[in-house]
């Protein structure tokens, strides 16, 4: 948000922050830093320092997945995450071409220490741990959990989170569909983590688990593309929801930028049309309670 007459709205800023510190501890979970303190005349090419001057370098993990990447290509600028940091990068003054991008693994994504990146974009979930070591933007995404099974699987027609507690559930390690699965469906069995997405795909595909859980667009490209013979049984609140933010390496000067410019464009509703054409489908699955 851009900086306004502080000294007119003060004391409504007052009450607001009053009422915030009366809200759940669930609102910790959004720990993205907001963009009050630069305009649009500190977020320009010159002003900023990034990693390469007059560049912008963009991570992302490999194989980079559909509906968040296409072909496994994150420069051509298709598919939802791709478009955001390009127009992230349009929106602080980056032409195209002057944009970068590198290979960086989800799980390391979020260690402590120096970056190689002046953000990353990987379905990142912020979370007050992950905060304590980096930074995140404002939240450009807000995601559903999905559960995937076989279509020939006995829980293929669950119908609530309680019918799902006697499955054997994958995850990815790391990822808040873990403290979904724990939290909501509280399955008998401890859930089976995997290293990689990848490992995850492949054990529900091999029989080692009876469904997964990954966010609810990804389960739409699973069950389309890289397994047919899966479906989404329906998707449910990570508790205290699931905001995806920009990640950068911990006090970065670039972060009030970054949140400024996808607060430009929630508010100028170009980020709702990028999640329009890109992540429609992620709204169709039943909801499981």
């Amino acid at each position: 948000m851009s900086r306004l007459a502080l000294l007119l709205i003060a004391p409504l800023l007052a009450l607001v922050l009053l009422a915030a510190g009366c809200g759940s501890d669930d609102d910790d979970s959004e720990e993205a830093t907001t963009s009050a303190s630069v305009t649009a005349d500190d977020c320009t090419p010159e002003n900023l320092e990034t990693l390469e001057s007059g560049k912008l370098t963009v991570a992302t993990d490999s194989p980079a997945f559909p509906p968040y990447f296409e072909d496994d290509d994150p420069t051509n600028g298709e598919g939802f995450e791709s478009a955001v940091a390009y127009a992230v990068a349009e929106q602080l003054g980056f032409e195209e071409a002057d944009v970068e991008w590198i290979v960086e693994p989800f799980n390391s994504s979020y260690a402590p220490g120096p970056k190689d990146f002046d953000f990353d974009v990987n379905q990142i979930s912020i979370t007050p741990k992950r905060a304590e070591q980096v930074d995140f933007s404002s939240p450009y995404y807000e995601a559903e959990q999905a559960v995937v099974t076989m279509k020939d699987s006995e829980f293929a027609g669950a119908a609530s989170l309680a019918d799902l507690a006697d499955a054997n559930i994958g995850v990815q390690i790391g990822t808040t569909s873990l403290e979904a699965v724990e939290a909501s469906i509280q399955p008998t069995e401890e859930p089976q983590v995997f290293d990689t997405s990848n490992d995850v795909v492949s054990a529900l595909e091999n029989g080692q688990v009876d469904a997964v859980v990954v966010d609810v667009p990804t389960a739409f490209f699973l069950t389309a593309t890289q397994i047919p013979d899966a479906s989404t049984v329906g998707q449910f609140p990570a508790p205290g929801g699931d905001q995806w933010g920009a990640l950068l390496q911990k006090d970065s000067p670039l972060t009030d930028c970054v949140s400024f410019a996808i607060d430009e464009l929630s508010s100028s509703g170009e980020l709702a049309e990028i999640e329009d054409e890109w992540m429609a489908q992620a709204t169709k699955a039943p909801v499981l309670e």
